[in-house]
């Protein structure tokens, strides 16, 4: 096994999903504390009241209609109010992470728990306060935490009274929340990610079928680009702040085949990665956009709000290495498929050669050497690997015990391809597997989709004693970590 001594072995975690505690000690709400509960086979929804006052409700990712506003109904369930409460449970947590041996640990700030509307200018200091305490806890255990800044949890009131990411206005408070983020923990994290699955934004828009048009080509389009401004800056403030500061950009990774050999499937194909994955991956580890992108924006009619300055910006500010996460991949054909893919955040052509989950993800971990060796060639920065797992039903026995040997197969397997890369010189540096501990699924907002090492007694209605307990993957991840990867029985 090719693992470097020092490499971080470790898991995350979002504050949206984990730390509940949506409404105390200042915290502004994000868009998920408005997004209600579902299922792999009901959408979650976000509630609002129209202008009239009448209570309403629109599928996650739409628009909510003219002069309405956001709001918490009586009538639904917000799972992310609570999470799994990690925001009383860090302490009790963090160390089961150290009894794992983790040696980095992922985890996202909540905006809107620094910044409760976005815009002030003065942080909240209980805010400020809670994660210093989750940073030095990590590092009475030795464990390097890896802080994303932006995990889909643009406060409410930015978006509110500002569109969201459609104003430039964001840039600015963005920057003022990295500073804040950079300047406040200095000396406590080294490591950081702009922004979770930045390419979210328009691969989303064709990817599941909802065949977007021009309009949501341009918002999403630029969206994107106000968003690689703010990261560039971010860069560079942070190394301004703290010249060790290793700061990363983090890419929704998913591996596209073509799904015959078919001319115009193979063009098709190209075409999927372009627009899905580099497109990103290119302005943020090269700091411009590539010729490509002008193609991708004509066939949308898109014209961005782009200056000068921008582009200086993006030279000045790319990312020290990149990062991604890794679940499944995906057939991109022009042809009709025999049978397609059906579940949460899954469509397309079904691959016959691979085995899926019960949420309709394809297991394919030499998909992931693919992409860890194609991404390494194209960038040369040190990678990381900072989510991935297996969603899956786990059963508490009578005695307590968990037994989930499907999810130690599903990480061994993309562990030993993970060697296999770093063998064939990809300079693979970390890896953070996904939900280390049970939280809300971020699709469909189930408890029961577990990734976890360690089980939380909590139900999809919410009810349990939020209690935690190791399942037999702890004690194998224990083991994996200990031999540096070598032992992996």
């Amino acid at each position: 096994m090719a693992f470097q001594k020092d490499f971080l072995w470790g898991g995350a975690i979002a504050a949206n999903q984990a730390e509940g505690a949506w409404n105390k000690d200042g915290r502004g709400p994000a868009k998920t504390d408005v997004t209600t509960g579902g299922s792999v086979k009901e959408p979650r929804y976000v509630t609002f009241v129209d202008k009239d006052g009448n209570p309403g409700k629109v599928r996650n990712g739409q628009p909510i209609p003219d002069g309405a506003k956001y709001a918490v109904l009586d009538d639904y369930y917000y799972p992310n109010h609570d999470g799994i409460d990690f925001y009383h449970h860090y302490k009790e947590d963090i160390a089961l992470f150290a009894e794992m041996g983790f040696k980095m640990f992922r985890l996202s700030i909540s905006w809107s728990r620094l910044f409760p509307h976005g815009d002030e200018e003065i942080p909240n200091q209980k805010g400020i306060e809670f994660y210093r305490h989750v940073f030095k806890e990590c590092q009475k255990y030795g464990i390097e935490p890896l802080v994303t800044i932006w995990h889909f949890d643009t406060p409410l009131y930015l978006e509110e009274h500002y569109g969201g990411w459609n104003n430039r206005k964001l840039i600015d408070f963005y920057e003022r929340y990295a500073r804040t983020c950079f300047t406040e923990y200095k000396g406590l994290v080294k490591y950081w990610l702009t922004f979770n699955e930045i390419n979210n934004t328009i691969m989303m828009l064709n990817l599941f079928g909802n065949q977007a048009g021009s309009k949501e080509h341009q918002e999403g389009y630029q969206q994107l680009h106000y968003q690689f401004v703010a990261s560039a800056r971010a860069v560079q403030i942070g190394h301004e702040i703290d010249p060790d500061n290793m700061i990363g950009c983090m890419i929704c990774g998913i591996t596209f085949y073509p799904g015959t050999c078919d001319p115009r499937d193979i063009l098709a194909n190209r075409h999927m990665w372009e627009k899905s994955i580099f497109y990103c991956g290119d302005v943020q580890c090269k700091g411009k956009y590539s010729t490509y992108a002008t193609r991708l924006w004509k066939e949308h009619e898109v014209h961005l709000d782009i200056t000068n300055q921008d582009l200086i910006e993006l030279k000045n500010g790319t990312v020290d290495m990149y990062t991604f996460s890794y679940y499944m991949s995906s057939l991109e054909t022009t042809h009709e498929a025999d049978e397609m893919v059906s579940g949460n955040f899954a469509t397309g052509a079904k691959n016959p050669y691979l085995q899926y989950s019960d949420w309709g993800w394809a297991f394919d971990p030499q998909g992931l050497r693919y992409y860890l060796e194609m991404i390494y060639d194209r960038y040369e920065r040190p990678l990381m690997v900072v989510e991935n797992g297996l969603g899956a039903f786990d059963t508490v026995e009578t005695d307590g015990s968990i037994h989930d040997p499907y999810r130690i197969d599903y990480l061994r397997e993309h562990i030993m391809e993970m060697s296999k890369a770093i063998d064939n010189g990809v300079n693979l540096i970390g890896y953070t597997t996904w939900g280390c501990i049970d939280l809300v699924s971020a699709g469909t907002g189930e408890m029961r989709k577990r990734y976890g090492f360690i089980y939380v007694d909590k139900d999809d209605a919410g009810n349990g004693t939020y209690d935690r307990s190791r399942k037999d993957s702890f004690y194998w991840y224990q083991k994996c970590i200990a031999t540096n990867g070598e032992d992996l029985n």
